[in-house]
């Protein structure tokens, strides 16, 4: 009887006394696709990262194919045929989409390397895989769903590779592209590769995996046939008991507008959009990516602005393109991408959760100390963030404590209207149902939300109404009791 691919028995590893994995055990077959599902913390990042070299284990065993390995570094793991998509974004954004999916794998010809044939390598990577995208484009042109493509078409160029890892591979990406992934997935499991596949998305997991591994508290707990277990008891599993309804949202909204879009045009991004958002109102706003979505709330803010249209709030005009303007008008935003635009990751919780307060905690030039920590204290409550406290580094958070820290930050000064792009992009269930119960309490208290999601289990769930973007044009609107996912995506593409 042949081995399994890959084997990890009792791999532990703490960082400063706090245990990361107690018994870190994971088996994956030749021609598996193997779910790797927990919370926020339960220890599949660690046990990833030791696999592919980025961090050493403190004990335990690693075989491919019965054959004890141990990697040093990343490119021992590449060596021996792992490749890996990251959750974070890991491309360099001055360099071309082709020099990035082949970095440190270029053709050469006589020592140098061979542009044509790189562009041409990647031109029919990336048309194998049905992604749109021209090569010769520096990476940071691309939006960060183009971006994440790169990144699946960058782990796909290693041909060698017999154990693929893709870690919230559809996190930024959507429904047309994930359908993609999962043709070439299922592709690569035929041609005999072993793919661990980790996803918060569990309707993913029963879409594409055979099998499933369950860590909790560092350690696995449960493993078997994906035909063998219902998502309720999945759910169960990765937070260790039962879980109520996923969405809270209440159907609360009033008839007073609290936000008014009309005719606002960005080329090439949208097209004279116009609609109306109420008070206690989610409105969902989905379509395709490139569909200009996170561009029109981008727009909304003043981050950029438009040429053309106008926005309202409560009546008043604020010119898009001045987010002091929307700031102070009541309007907030959550961005797509915590990392970059959401967060200074080298930063304290606390120093993060008072940023935005800061304007109105400051007396000639001095902060209030004592003001400025009634305010972190209530946010890290009301957003019920696990910390140890406000002096812990904000990089070092699980994904779900992190985004609950963006919204304590947005909602600190007491925001009339919220935008939200992608709330629960790379969070667990758990922490998600807890952004659900937030944002539904925000709407009970009068607020107004537009939110941008790419989940059409989460839009469905939580919106009152939701409007379909395709190309940059509004084509469709669904009031919730009219709502299907099919409508939705017939709309859409």
């Amino acid at each position: 009887m042949s081995s399994p691919l890959l084997t990890m028995r009792g791999i532990r590893k703490s960082y400063a006394g706090v245990h990361a994995l107690v018994d870190g055990n994971l088996d994956l077959e030749r021609g598996q696709i193997h779910a790797l599902c927990g919370g926020n913390g339960a220890g599949k990042s660690t046990i990833l990262g030791i696999l592919m070299g980025f961090t050493r284990p403190d004990c335990g065993e690693i075989r491919i194919e019965g054959k004890p390995v141990s990697f040093a570094n990343p490119t021992q793991a590449l060596q021996a045929g792992i490749a890996i998509v990251q959750q974070e974004l890991s491309g360099v954004p001055h360099l071309t989409v082709a020099e990035n999916i082949y970095l440190g794998a270029e053709p050469r010809r006589r020592g140098f390397v061979d542009f044509p044939q790189l562009n041409r390598q990647a031109e029919e990577l990336l048309a194998s895989l049905g992604f749109d995208i021209d090569p010769r484009v520096p990476l940071a042109s691309l939006s960060i769903a183009s971006q994440q493509l790169i990144e699946i078409a960058k782990a796909l160029s290693r041909r060698d590779a017999d154990i693929l890892i893709f870690d919230e591979p559809t996190s930024a990406i959507g429904e047309k592209d994930t359908l993609r992934l999962f043709e070439v997935l299922r592709d690569l499991a035929a041609a005999g590769k072993g793919i661990i596949y980790v996803t918060h998305r569990l309707a993913e997991v029963f879409t594409i995996a055979d099998s499933y591994t369950v860590f909790k508290d560092g350690a696995r707990i449960e493993t078997g046939r994906v035909a063998d277990i219902t998502r309720e008891k999945l759910i169960e599993s990765m937070i260790g008991g039962a879980i109520e309804g996923e969405y809270v949202k209440e159907n609360v909204p009033s008839d007073r507008p609290l936000l008014d879009v009309r005719g606002l045009s960005r080329a090439p991004w949208f097209d004279r959009v116009s609609f109306t958002l109420h008070a206690g109102e989610i409105l969902g706003i989905y379509g395709l990516v490139g569909s200009g979505r996170s561009q029109l709330l981008d727009t909304i803010y003043g981050l950029y602005p438009a040429d053309a249209g106008t926005v309202w709030v409560e009546g008043r005009e604020i010119r898009p393109g001045r987010v002091r303007a929307a700031l102070g008008a009541g309007i907030s935003y959550v961005t797509e991408d915590r990392k970059h635009s959401g967060l200074v990751l080298c930063a304290s919780v606390g120093d993060n959760l008072s940023l935005s307060q800061l304007p109105h905690i400051q007396r000639f030039g001095f902060i209030r100390t004592a003001l400025e920590r009634a305010g972190i204290d209530d946010s890290i409550a009301k957003m019920r963030i696990k910390t140890p406290g406000p002096e812990q580094i904000v990089r070092n958070l699980s994904g779900g404590n992190q985004q609950k820290v963006v919204f304590g930050r947005c909602t600190s000064i007491g925001p009339k209207v919220l935008l939200l792009d992608e709330p629960t992009r790379g969070v667990d269930v758990g922490a998600k149902k807890e952004i659900y119960r937030f944002v539904s309490d925000f709407t009970k208290a009068g607020g107004a939300v537009l939110m941008v999601s790419s989940e059409l289990d989460e839009i469905t769930g939580m919106s009152d109404r939701i409007i379909v973007i395709k190309k940059g044009a509004h084509v469709a609107e669904f009031p919730r009791e009219e709502t299907t996912q099919k409508a939705l995506m017939m709309a859409a593409v």
